[in-house]
């Protein structure tokens, strides 16, 4: 009997060392807070990911199926600083974008932001009739070309920052709609793969889309 209060009071007594700290957005997305954490040791927290959605970020309910993921970097005092790991779409939200008759569309491709940063990110669109075997290969390659375009152009905050809120969607959407009648296309999953440049992977990357717009481009003439 006696045991078991020792052992109650331990836990109360853990459970009181600990203390929450205040998550901070990274500063592309306005250092907002983000949620908060727990922990008896804040060099715990280093590394940590923790979720939340895109409606917390922005306060826009509309965007409450986007999930979003940041890990933390650093931890000053009681906020816990973080930097972007990705992002990634409700399945529900995407099941109610499916049409009987349409055609979904899905592209996955490493991307190399200006400054640096390597990226999985995953792109979806939705046709409103069944679309051919050309027709999807075109699709995919204008999400490629966009996406690697924008990657060019943007360093990482600016380029997650545009993937998240819909603008390179949007700039697909308005590209691809010309190969096919369009419903709807997103980028549904990000995911932060390397900090720093990886030449070689790219190169070999390049050389395969490339080879693959090649094929499809030869095809479609055939047509």
């Amino acid at each position: 009997m006696l045991s078991k209060k020792k052992d109650k009071s331990k836990a109360r007594d853990t459970w009181r060392d600990k203390q929450w700290y205040t998550i901070i957005a990274p500063p592309y997305f306005g250092n907002i807070e983000a949620g908060e954490t727990v922990t008896s040791d804040s060099q715990k927290l280093i590394d940590r990911v923790v979720e939340t959605t895109l409606y917390d970020v922005t306060g826009d309910f509309s965007l409450v199926h986007v999930k979003m993921f940041f890990k933390i970097v650093d931890v000053k005092g009681d906020k816990a600083y973080t930097d972007f790991k990705g992002h990634d779409l409700t399945r529900d939200y995407l099941r109610s974008l499916v049409r009987r008759g349409s055609s979904r569309v899905d592209g996955v491709f490493d991307i190399e932001t200006k400054d640096g940063r390597l990226l999985r990110v995953s792109a979806v669109a939705f046709t409103n009739n069944r679309a051919k075997t050309s027709q999807e290969k075109l699709i995919r390659k204008i999400m490629y070309d966009t996406l690697l375009e924008k990657a060019k152009q943007l360093n990482y905050g600016e380029f997650v920052q545009e993937a998240v809120l819909g603008k390179i969607a949007s700039e697909i959407y308005n590209a691809a709609k010309k190969v096919t009648p369009l419903r709807k296309c997103e980028i549904r999953k990000s995911k932060l793969i390397s900090k720093t440049k990886m030449k070689g992977v790219r190169k070999k990357r390049k050389a395969k889309a490339k080879k693959e717009a090649e094929a499809t481009e030869e095809e479609v003439a055939a047509a």
